[in-house]
C-alpha cells in the first residue's frame, strides 16, 4: 500500500534517550556499516556512550561468528543495535546473553519476502538465510528474556556510497541515459540510512517496540521509472530513460554485467513488480518519519 508523503525532518527522537537508564551505553556491532556513521553520531548527540563494534576497527575489533575471541574483548553491555548482516547474530548470542544483554534491535530487510521467490538461486539463498536468523534471534530472545526488535528496511541509499542508488547514479554519470525493462511501473520506496539510525536508537528507547518486527520503508513511493527521474534531477540533469523490452534488456545487461558488479538479471524483472511495505505500525509504535526521496549527491569520484 501507499505511504502518505512527507516532508523532510529529522526523525523524531524519544525525549528520554539517552537519560531514561542509569547506563547510557549501547554496543553498535557493524558499526562500519552503511547506517553505522550515521548511528553512532545520533549516539552521541542523544548522550548515548556508543562503544562500536567491527570487524575492520572500532573500540571493539572482532567478528560475531567468532565467539570465544568476542567474548575475550567484549565488556558487560546491556543493550545492543546490531547492523551487521542478521545471519551473522546467532553466533554471538551466547556471549552477548552473558555479558548482560537485556535489549536488542537488529537489522533484517524486506529481501526475506521479496527475494524469496526470485529466479536467481543466490537470491534465494539470501531471503532464506534472514527468515532463518530472524526466527533463531527470536527463539534465543525469547528463552533468555532479552526484549528484541527487528527492524526491516527496504532499499537503503546514502547519497554516494550505496550499491542501489547511488549505483544507478554512477550509471548516469557515466553514460548520461539509463536503460529500464519495460516501463518501470513497479513501486518503490527507498529509505535513507540517517532515517532507519534514528528508528533504531528511537526504537531502543521504546517499550511498545519490544518483542516485535517492523517493516520500514521510505517515506515516500514511487515508481521505479519515478525513482530514476528523481536521480537524474539531483545530478542536474534532464531525464533520458531507455525503456527496453524485458527480453532486449537482458540481452544487453548479459553484455554490460561485467561494470555492474553485485547486479543480477532479475533486477530487471523486478523493474515491473511492486515492492512495498507498511510503516504505520512504526510511525505508531515509536514515531517513525522518513523523508521523502529527494536524494542530494556528493562529487562522485
Amino acid at each position: 500500500m501507499a505511504n502518505s508523503l512527507h516532508a523532510h525532518a529529522d526523525p523524531p527522537m524519544n525525549e528520554n534517550l539517552g537519560r531514561n537508564s542509569p547506563e547510557n551505553d549501547v554496543l553498535v556491532a557493524g558499526a562500519t556499516s552503511l547506517i553505522g556513521r550515521f548511528l553512532l553520531s545520533r549516539a552521541r548527540a542523544a548522550g548515548l556512550r556508543s562503544l562500536a563494534l567491527s570487524r575492520r576497527g572500532g573500540e571493539v575489533r572482532a567478528d560475531l561468528t567468532q565467539g570465544q575471541a568476542l567474548a575475550e574483548v567484549l565488556p558487560p553491555i546491556r543493550r545492543m543495535t546490531s547492523l551487521a548482516p542478521i545471519w551473522l547474530l546467532p553466533a554471538a548470542l551466547p556471549v552477548l546473553a552473558d555479558k548482560g544483554l537485556e535489549r536488542l534491535v537488529a537489522f533484517s530487510s524486506t529481501s526475506r519476502f521479496t527475494k524469496a521467490a526470485s529466479p536467481v538461486p543466490e537470491e534465494r539463498a539470501v531471503a532464506d538465510k534472514l527468515a532463518k536468523a530472524e526466527d533463531e534471534v527470536i527463539t534465543f530472545c525469547t528463552q533468555r528474556g532479552i526484549a528484541w526488535t527487528l527492524l526491516r528496511p527496504t532499499l537503503i541509499y546514502a547519497e554516494g556510497e550505496d550499491q542501489n542508488v547511488s549505483r544507478l547514479a554512477r550509471l548516469i554519470r557515466r553514460f548520461g541515459v539509463l536503460p529500464l525493462s519495460g516501463d518501470g511501473q513497479g513501486r518503490r520506496q527507498p529509505v535513507h540510512a540517517d532515517d532507519l539510525a534514528a528508528a533504531a536508537l528511537a526504537a531502543l528507547e521504546t517499550p511498545a517496540a519490544f518483542n516485535r518486527a517492523y517493516d520500514l520503508p521510505g517515506g515516500e513511493t514511487l515508481t521505479y521509472k519515478e525513482m530514476c527521474q528523481r536521480i537524474f534531477e539531483a545530478l542536474g540533469r534532464s531525464p533520458r530513460i531507455l525503456s527496453a523490452p524485458p527480453a532486449v534488456w537482458s540481452a544487453a545487461f548479459a553484455l554490460a554485467k561485467p561494470l555492474l558488479p553485485g547486479a543480477t538479471a532479475a533486477m530487471g524483472a523486478r523493474m515491473a513488480e511492486d515492492l512495498v511495505f507498511d510503516a504505520e505500525p512504526a510511525k505508531r509504535d515509536f514515531g517513525y518519519a522518513p523523508r521523502d526521496f529527494r536524494p542530494k549527491f556528493p562529487p562522485f569520484p
